[in-house]
């Protein structure tokens, strides 16, 4: 069964079915051996990337910051295991272009030395910022893709007094288990962390939402809640995307995030309970984050599962240990609808990636897109209520403003439209490639403003020092005027010759 095959429309998004996620998420979570090479990458979260504070040669413990952040929309980077630095340099990138980017390689020595963790008894005790600081030195982002830093998205909250907590337990893509395993085997991590956060927030309450083909999840997770009442499992259905934020807000909630705006304007903080494990981690215990589970999945894979592994393993050592049954048609870092097309095996896993997948020809099976039959199907499904037909309409005539204007911007680029469609058409391509033209285009109209504003400024200055060159040039010719009268009128007021004599 292909992929298109797992999905049919209901309502908004997509009904994804078990056929490829359960067999992964029933298999018990294994642990990956460390292997002989990792490379971490010094950008794996929104904002600056980090700096190296290593050098080539150098040993390096689990556990030991090898680079910091820069700024306060940046992540620190820490050792997965004890080695020596191998290489600072550009490796593959997780993405289809295959373009390189900075990352340091490290040759592990087998040890696995760590590094003094300073551990909290009573997290609790602790104040919102000093919890705030402990998820910052820690390198915690958003594991459920997001990747944006977890300290400043907590700061943010307690700006906004955020009085609920959204925590994010759907993993709705096919495929994808990560989520659903943390939470099975590791529950009781997650509810500290929940708890940890909501205190460093302010929130008063916690809303966890897990998708309901996830019953075992959803039972694990009631037992470790069952001592705070102020924590409520809420099962919610299974469709694609629950797993946006602004999906699993609108059925927790009731309330709708305006376009454009954060969660936390409304009150509501969104975080995935994988963030959250590693919070209870980072905060009770001072590990960083330097693993994390990674689902292996798809049909060339023979032992598709769940697996805690290093992060910066390269994705064939990954592949290797799961061992594969044929030679993939294609690799995927993260979910069949939302993941990134990789270019090769040789490339590091990152914080976001979730998961692996090595899919074969039968599951990637591609038809040729035809022309738009106007059934609106894609309407039907759009989580965001857009209307993707008009769209794509708009922007194959060229005018992006009013596609802009039709609300291109929140498109979340989940891939429903182009699921659902039955012409095959590329939508998801055709909103990304608008998205780039428009902001292209506000960049060049930014430029092109600010260049009029130089010449307005050059202009301006050349008029104002011409006018003070003539007022300068006037103040002098009034200034000799001015001196030659005096001179006249002494001399007309020096005595004569002779006089008085």
């Amino acid at each position: 069964m292909g992929i298109r095959e797992l999905l049919t429309g209901v309502g908004w998004g997509v009904h994804p079915h078990d056929d490829h996620k359960r067999p992964a998420a029933d298999v018990p979570l294994r642990v990956m051996p460390t292997p002989a090479k990792l490379c971490i990458p010094l950008l794996q979260h929104v904002g600056a990337p980090a700096k190296p504070l290593v050098a080539v040669g150098d040993r390096v413990l689990r556990g030991q910051l090898i680079a910091a952040a820069q700024g306060n929309v940046s992540a620190p980077v820490h050792a997965p295991t004890s080695g020596r630095v191998a290489a600072i340099g550009e490796v593959t990138a997780p993405h289809p272009s295959g373009l390189p980017f900075a990352a340091i390689t490290i040759e592990t020595d087998g040890l696995d030395e760590s590094v003094s963790f300073k551990t909290v008894e009573d997290p609790f005790s602790l104040t919102p910022d000093e919890i705030s600081q402990r998820i910052a030195e820690a390198g915690i982002v958003g594991l459920g893709g997001a990747t944006f830093p977890s300290a400043p998205k907590a700061q943010l909250g307690r700006k906004h007094s955020v009085h609920t907590l959204i925590i994010n337990g759907g993993e709705c893509e096919p495929y994808l288990s990560s989520d659903d395993s943390i939470m099975r085997e590791r529950a009781d991590d997650v509810i500290d962390g929940v708890r940890i956060l909501m205190h460093a927030v302010g929130a008063s309450k916690a809303k966890v939402g897990i998708e309901d083909n996830k019953p075992e999840a959803i039972a694990a997770m009631r037992k470790a809640a069952q001592d705070f009442a102020q924590i409520e499992i809420c099962p919610v259905p299974a469709r694609y995307p629950m797993g946006s934020d602004r999906q699993l807000v609108q059925v927790l909630t009731g309330k709708e995030v305006p376009s454009g705006a954060r969660t936390a304007t409304i009150g509501l903080l969104v975080n995935n309970v994988s963030t959250c494990a590693a919070i209870h981690h980072a905060v009770r215990h001072g590990e960083p984050l330097y693993r994390r589970i990674v689902t292996v999945n798809g049909g060339a894979v023979a032992q598709p599962g769940n697996v805690l592994a290093p992060i910066g393993v390269l994705v064939e050592d990954l592949l290797a240990f799961a061992g594969l049954k044929s030679e993939p048609a294609r690799l995927v870092m993260g979910g069949p609808m939302m993941g990134v097309a990789l270019p090769h095996a040789q490339v590091p896993t990152v914080k976001g990636c979730g998961g692996i997948l090595a899919l074969t020809a039968e599951e990637i099976t591609v038809v040729p897109p035809s022309p738009c039959i106007r059934c609106g199907s894609c309407v039907k499904a759009c989580p965001m209520g857009l209307v993707p037909l008009e769209l794509s309409a708009q922007i194959h005539a060229g005018d992006y403003d009013t596609a802009d204007a039709m609300g291109l911007d929140d498109c979340l680029a989940c891939g429903c439209c182009a699921y659902v469609c039955p012409s095959q058409m590329p939508l998801v391509q055709t909103f990304s490639h608008a998205k780039g033209e428009i902001w292209r285009r506000a960049q060049q109209k930014k430029r092109s403003e600010f260049t009029k504003q130089l010449a307005q400024a050059r202009q301006e200055r050349l008029e104002r020092e011409a006018r003070e060159r003539v007022e300068a040039a006037a103040r002098r010719k009034a200034q000799r005027a001015a001196q030659q009268a005096a001179a006249a009128a002494a001399d007309n007021n020096t005595p004569s010759e002779g006089a008085g004599a």
